[in-house]
């Protein structure tokens, strides 16, 4: 049977270490395949630009966030080639996002 996490529960919850302080995250999936994880922006949050050797996915669940001067609110689907440059990241309200990196092929 797969492993049932509720996304809007607040067990399992931890802070997000490589985000800035008061950035939470929730691991839906940590395998060979790719990772995927609930992040709860706090309110205020900002992240300089960056990239990542696999393609990223965002998806806005809640709130919003900005970069790159455009504004993404919940509804928002961004990806992210490997490499791409992508940030600043800025959410003045906070922001719930389901961000998903895909394994190397």
């Amino acid at each position: 049977m797969k492993n049932l996490v509720n996304l809007f529960e607040e067990k399992e919850w931890e802070e997000a270490i490589d985000y800035p302080e008061g950035t939470k995250m929730k691991t839906l999936r940590d395998n060979a395949e790719g990772r995927t994880i609930l992040l709860k922006l706090a309110a205020g949050f900002k992240l300089g630009s960056h990239s990542h050797v696999v393609a990223e996915q965002h998806l806005v669940l809640k709130g919003s966030y900005t970069s790159d001067g455009r504004t993404f609110p919940a509804g928002s689907f961004q990806i992210y080639s490997p490499h791409e440059e992508h940030g600043p990241f800025e959410s003045e309200e906070g922001a719930l996002i389901l961000v998903i990196w895909d394994a190397l092929q």
